[in-house]
């Protein structure tokens, strides 16, 4: 079998991917963290013959193909979670638990940040951010009081937007105050959900017949995203309603084998709390 996994990271899933496609299978491994990638080499060591490394985000997937005369894969894998040098190191910038530079960059050759976006984007825009990718419902409250205090000191430092968050929010729900504008952050730092669409219609069209595209999601945007992607291939017909006969030619393209997505249980969320809102799809190639 041929295999991509689009989300490489410490190399977990490659490496079961790896004992089950056995000696001839071959896989293409993404990873736009180079930190990731030499982590992952090392534990993939006695696999590395089978391996094609990639230092590329995911949304480079068909090209990636083409360019590397890889072939039509018979699976791709995709999990958006972070992987757990990111949350763990607090000179990533990504927790809030802990002081670091407001960074988040996956590929920290580009030149956006955290800390950019906090103290340069107009209230408006960044209201829009928090709101659109962080689901926040104060958004523009929340914009509000980043620009003025801004103006007084820029924020540089993790703890200090979480501290100001809580500061200006309290702490009456259950998620820590600065979840949803961090999550905003981060996705708008890395285009997560553009990348994340126009991958998964590449994935669509790359794999082989019968192969199969697995995606865990870890929140509501990424899943809805995915959800929508694979309805969309498995209709007959995307014409307007109004149109009395059928003139898109479209041809319905997957099947979905999760009617309902794939949630962990108890079980496993006692043992790896991370997993606890992941949300695995899954559609099979026609």
């Amino acid at each position: 079998m041929k295999v991509v996994d689009c989300t490489l990271g410490l190399g977990g899933h490659s490496e079961e991917i790896l004992k089950r496609i056995g000696p001839k299978g071959k896989l293409l491994a993404f990873d736009q963290d180079e930190e990731n990638l030499k982590r992952a080499k090392k534990r993939l060591k006695k696999y590395l013959k089978q391996i094609t490394f990639v230092n590329l985000n995911f949304e480079h997937l068909k090209a990636t193909l083409a360019k590397t005369k890889f072939g039509a894969p018979d699976a791709i894998l995709m999990d958006l979670g972070l992987s757990s040098p990111h949350v763990d190191d607090p000179e990533r910038g990504f927790s809030f638990h802990k002081a670091g530079p407001l960074d988040m960059r996956f590929d920290r050759g580009q030149k956006l940040t955290a800390e950019w976006i906090v103290n340069s984007y107009p209230e408006e825009k960044l209201a829009n951010v928090i709101f659109e990718y962080g689901e926040e419902r104060k958004s523009r409250w929340i914009a509000k009081k980043i620009v003025h205090r801004r103006k007084e000191a820029r924020f540089t430092d993790t703890l200090d937007l979480a501290n100001f968050l809580i500061s200006i929010m309290g702490w009456k729900e259950k998620i820590h105050p600065a979840t949803r504008v961090f999550q905003a952050l981060r996705i708008a730092v890395n285009r997560e959900l553009e990348t994340l669409e126009s991958a998964l219609h590449q994935a669509v069209a790359v794999l082989a017949p019968k192969g199969r595209i697995a995606v865990i999601a870890y929140h509501s945007l990424e899943d809805r995203i995915v959800k929508t992607v694979f309805r969309h291939y498995t209709q007959e017909c995307i014409c307007p309603k109004y149109l009395p006969v059928c003139q898109c030619n479209f041809k319905k393209k997957l099947y979905l084998l999760t009617k309902k997505p794939i949630i962990p249980n108890g079980i496993e969320v006692r043992g790896n709390p991370r997993s606890r809102s992941a949300k695995l799809r899954v559609a099979e190639r026609l």
